[in-house]
């Protein structure tokens, strides 16, 4: 995952390019009725149950906007909520609140949704030794707000882009000449540009299984859209040579078994891409 350095200037500039392409030239809306000298204050209403995401993301919109908007907080991220609770106030220039609003609103809407979902993937989970993932499948240039919510429900994060880790897929395995020759051309390519990237391998059945193992320098091993029985038999394999990770079409219904089957992650996909926004609105009080 990205250091602290790059997820915070990757926040700004998501934040940059939101209100850019949200307010343009102006809101002319807010600018023709509303004076600039002109003070207000908005509650955050969440008008459905779930796991509130977002907060502190909100408090860096509102401030890039404008620095001088107070921000009066009752729940934090990550806290469970119910219809008719109140997040926050913001107060301060009506304008400056009026310009905030969508992106405020867009953010913390699919924040808080992705953290609900997470966080009821880690609630199956419970009393096992797996841990979820997320994966790159996430809406173009928001990928670290939705990151950082699936974090915020409970979830860890996957490597974030092509350039935090390695991952040997099944393009790269058969694009390379097979596996062995992909593993070996990968670790002599690092070597070589003097990169330190943990290497993930996806295995499509135990016979791909037993050829990785025989590949020193391997992170994880992907067991990718495997059954129960042979997710168990993959896991016996692997023992404690590195670690492992199931993957592929695995749901609300499956995910327990999964975990039962002994692997140390989980990787979904739908944490990021199947999820419904959840309803909040920016009310003037």
């Amino acid at each position: 995952m990205i250091n602290e350095v790059q997820f915070q200037n990757e926040l700004q500039l998501l934040i940059f390019n939101a209100i850019r392409e949200d307010v343009g030239t102006g809101d002319y809306s807010s600018l023709a009725c509303i004076p600039a000298d002109a003070q207000g204050k908005a509650k955050l209403l969440v008008k459905e149950d779930g796991i509130i995401g977002g907060v502190a993301f909100a408090k860096m919109i509102f401030n890039y906007v404008d620095p001088s908007l107070k921000i009066e907080t009752f729940i934090e991220d990550g806290t469970p909520v119910k219809y008719g609770d109140v997040v926050f106030h913001v107060s301060g220039s009506s304008q400056s609140i009026l310009k905030s609003e969508r992106v405020v609103l867009n953010s913390m809407q699919r924040m808080s949704a992705i953290a609900t979902k997470t966080n009821q993937y880690v609630q199956l989970l419970e009393g096992t030794n797996t841990k979820i993932l997320d994966t790159r499948k996430t809406t173009p240039n928001f990928r670290v707000a939705e990151k950082w919510a699936v974090k915020i429900g409970g979830g860890e994060n996957h490597r974030f882009a092509l350039y935090d880790m390695i991952m040997l897929k099944d393009n790269h395995i058969d694009f390379a000449g097979g596996i062995t020759l992909a593993i070996a051309k990968t670790q002599a390519y690092l070597k070589e540009n003097k990169l330190d990237l943990k290497i993930i391998v996806e295995a499509r059945s135990l016979d791909e299984i037993r050829e990785i193992l025989q590949s020193d320098g391997v992170f994880r091993i992907l067991i990718d859209n495997f059954n129960y029985e042979d997710t168990k038999k993959a896991v016996a394999l692997i023992g404690d040579k590195c670690q492992t990770e199931s993957s592929g079409n695995i749901n609300e219904k499956t995910i327990r078994e999964y975990a039962l089957c002994g692997v140390d992650y989980i990787s979904s996909g739908a944490l990021t891409h199947s999820v419904y926004n959840m309803d909040l609105s920016l009310k003037a009080l």
